[in-house]
């Protein structure tokens, strides 16, 4: 989501010194009107790639969309491209009648995916219909090009320590002024965009504007959404990938973590 510009405060975009000390790529490369996919990231995450090796440097792919990371480093499967008239009529049909389809043709689909997503369930279901395969099947490709690289490490904290730090960086993004952020990016065609208004704090923030929720029952349904995010988080890094297990102390410096996480660099 920090591909966006505008959405700084609710991803907790790194700010201008933390940019002005490491180069940062693919920050603020998308409108906040205009769609953004896992085919676009590969791209510029491998033209970036280029950037970085050309310097001599190593480039570092750091953050939690796990789905992204397994495709660019083991390829985008066969998924098909979007039908138009089949995309409208789902759209158009209510979540719980979704997830009911979904149930029924792809349980481990239903058991995996975001539920409360509804562009993630609406893409499962079109998948399903187009192909007559189980969504969760569309990317068994993936597993057969064996690109992962070496140095793959999933950081981990305990899970209670992790849990407080989710609370205190919620708290802090209300303080900075997340209602009014999103305020700003409704005025810019922030709802129209079906990807980045699904964004945790973002969306519930909407229904705060839409009078679903008060604002402390806003803060901490996103406070629970993060929570559950960074669950699933934890179990697609430990079934889905090939990645290290990196804990990172409680009350250990970023410093002293990254000297020993450096080396065991391959």
């Amino acid at each position: 989501m920090q591909v966006y510009r505008g959405l700084d405060i609710g991803t907790a975009k790194p700010s201008a010194q933390d940019q002005g000390e490491v180069p940062h790529h693919l920050i603020d490369v998308a409108e906040i009107d205009a769609p953004f996919d896992v085919a676009q990231f590969i791209c510029l995450a491998k033209r970036a790639e280029e950037v970085v090796r050309s310097r001599g440097a190593r480039p570092i792919f750091c953050g939690g969309t796990g789905l992204y990371f397994r495709a660019l480093f083991e390829g985008l499967g066969e998924s098909p491209s979007s039908d138009e008239s089949l995309r409208a009529e789902l759209e158009a049909t209510p979540l719980d009648v979704l997830l009911d389809e979904l149930k029924a043709e792809d349980l481990a689909a239903f058991e995996s995916i975001d539920r409360q997503n509804r562009r993630r369930v609406v893409r499962a279901v079109e998948v399903i219909r187009l192909t007559g395969s189980p969504y969760s099947e569309q990317r068994t490709g993936w597993n057969e090009i064996g690109q992962t690289p070496i140095n793959l490490f999933c950081i981990q904290l305990e899970v209670e320590a992790l849990n407080r730090r989710i609370h205190e960086r919620v708290d802090i993004m209300f303080e900075k002024g997340l209602v009014e952020e999103t305020k700003c990016l409704i005025k810019r065609g922030f709802r129209e965009n079906r990807t980045a208004c699904q964004a945790i704090g973002y969306r519930q923030v909407l229904d705060f504007l839409d009078g679903i929720f008060g604002l402390e029952e806003t803060i901490e349904q996103v406070k629970i959404k993060t929570r559950q995010f960074a669950k699933r988080q934890r179990s697609w890094f430990r079934n889905q990938m090939k990645c290290r297990a990196f804990e990172w102390k409680e009350g250990e410096p970023a410093d002293v973590c990254s000297e020993r996480l450096s080396g065991m660099l391959r």
